[in-house]
This record gives structure tokens, sequence and C-alpha cells, in this order.
């Protein structure tokens, strides 16, 4: 008897991001600009940099990968969750869940792995800034960025084998707007204890030792910005990295709330909100910093609209 009332689930319902049906326009088109501020910000950044030569160093290299995993980044999530304000039907396929799931955590791991990378970078441009160009050659920066990709991929299909071999047969109903980790596993009829350890354990390695990473780059960053002795070459030496550690304050802040805590401090509406900001608006404000705050890319861009002026 308890076998002929499971059911296997072979489709997921989202709830989706609200219930009121009055904003569901709105917001459509409240996110669908942040999605094309999303795709131009970032396609354009990555053509930006491979058109300016004075932009082909290792920094920017490291920047065109993180402009293509934000693209990446946003596209796994934010057209479903586009569909979903106007369909009436917000199914998705077991397959297609694990698929987004896959690509959004490997995106995440790729994304946390990159900004350690890029803190790294910065360590040696200022601390060794002799040896940079021997540090930081052509093949150590693909090598970091191949690392970077095949460990995200690798720590999300350990995410991905983990959460999908568990069995779904009490509900379909995902109280969110993408498979993501909580939702999910408040689905399973089974007990997921072990599951939580393996995710959490695998998460924290990823983010404790990109974190380590970043912070000691910048103690050390810190320790020689405060040996120069000019003002303006301090100023100078810090531009370099505040777009960084913008960027690596906003990602990482949202991601140690939503994932490194108990499960029993998940609050459903608190969490959906939070994963609006680093699924949707994230993607589109790391353009947006490097153009504003780095002084290099304003004068790309402005050399190639002066270039297309003149044409």
């Amino acid at each position: 008897m308890a076998d002929e009332n499971l059911t296997t689930v072979t489709e997921f319902i989202f709830l989706g991001l609200t219930d009121y049906p009055e904003l569901q326009v709105p917001l459509f088109m409240v996110f669908l600009v942040i999605y094309c501020i999303t795709l131009t910000g970032n396609l354009g950044m990555i053509m930006l940099i491979r058109s300016d030569p004075r932009l082909h160093t290792p920094m920017y290299f490291f920047l065109i990968n993180l402009s293509f995993v934000d693209f990446c980044y946003s596209s796994v999530i934010t057209p479903k969750l586009l569909v979903g304000f106007l369909a009436r039907n917000k199914t998705i396929s077991f397959n297609g869940c694990a698929t987004q799931f896959f690509f959004f955590s490997s995106s995440v791991g790729i994304e946390c792995l990159l900004l350690a990378v890029m803190a790294y970078d910065r360590y040696v441009a200022i601390c060794n800034p002799l040896l940079y160009t021997v540090i930081m050659s052509h093949k150590i920066c693909v090598l970091l960025v191949l690392s970077s990709f095949l460990a995200g991929f690798a720590n999300s299909m350990i995410h991905t084998l983990c959460m999908f071999q568990l069995p779904f047969c009490a509900s379909n109903v995902i109280n969110h707007f993408f498979c993501d980790v909580p939702p999910l596993l408040k689905l399973s009829c089974a007990d997921t204890f072990i599951n939580e350890v393996v995710i959490f354990a695998f998460a924290s390695i990823i983010e404790i030792s990109c974190l380590l990473t970043i912070l000691i780059s910048y103690l050390y960053i810190l320790s020689a910005i405060l040996r120069i002795r000019s003002a303006e070459g301090r100023h100078k030496a810090f531009s370099t990295c505040a777009s960084h550690l913008t960027a690596v304050t906003i990602f990482f802040g949202t991601t140690l709330f939503m994932y490194l805590r108990p499960s029993s401090n998940f609050s459903t509406d608190k969490d959906k909100v939070v994963s609006v900001f680093y699924t949707v608006v994230i993607p589109s404000l790391n353009p947006v910093i490097y153009s504003l705050r780095n002084r290099e890319v304003k004068d790309a861009l402005r050399r190639g609209l002066e270039r297309k002026i003149f044409c």
C-alpha cells in the first residue's frame, strides 16, 4: 500500500514571485528592463575589452570571463521568471529543473572562484609589480580561468546528484520562482540530513576558500598601499581595487546569507527577495560597477564612441 501511494514527480510547478495578479505585468516590465541591461552591459563589456588593445591585460581577461558568467547566470533564471509572470501554467519538467539547478549552481561557484582569482591578480599587480607580467602570464591566466570553470562544474555536479536522487513524492509545488536548494529540500519525502550536510560542506569549502583568498590578498594590498608615500599613489593603487571590492561585497554578502545558515532559519518570502537580488540584479550591476568606477574602462568606452562618431 505504501508503494502504491508513492508517485514519481515528472514536473514541478512554480508559485512564482507574487500571488497578486495586478503586479504580474508591472513586475514583468521591471525585470525585462533589468534583463536587457544585464545582456547589454555584459556583452558590451566583453566586446569593449576585446576591441581595445589597451585592455588586453590579465585583469580585463578575468573581467571578460566574469561578464560571460554573469550573462549565463542571469539567462538561466530570468527568462523562466519572465514567462512565469504572464503564463498561466508555471511548470518545469523534472529534467529541466535539474538542468536549471546545475547551471545555476555552477555559475555561482565559477563567479565565486573568479572573484578570488581577480583578488590574487590585484595582489600581484600591487605587491609585485616588477614580476607581474611573469607571474600573471597568459598561460597562467588561462589555467586559472579553466580551473575555476572545472571546479565550479564539479561542485555543481555533486550538488545536482545529491539533490535529484532524492524522492519527491509529497508535492511538486515549488514555493519559489526557480529550482533552488531550500524549496527543493522541503519537497522531498525522505530524510534530507545527509544531503544538507554534503551540500553545506562543499558550499562552505568553495565560499570559505575564496573568501580567505580575497581577505589575505587584500591584507597584503592594504599593507602595500599604506607604505606608498604620496597620496596620489595611494589613491591610484586603491582605485584599481575599488570595483572588485564592491562586486565582492555584494556577491558574497547575499550568497552567504542564503546558503551558509541552518535550514530552520529559512523564510520563503525573505529568501525570494534575496534570491531576486543575487540572481537578477547582481549580474546587471557588475558591468555598471566596473565601468563607472574604472577609469580605463571609461577611457576605452570614450575612444570607442569617438571612433564611431569619426567614422
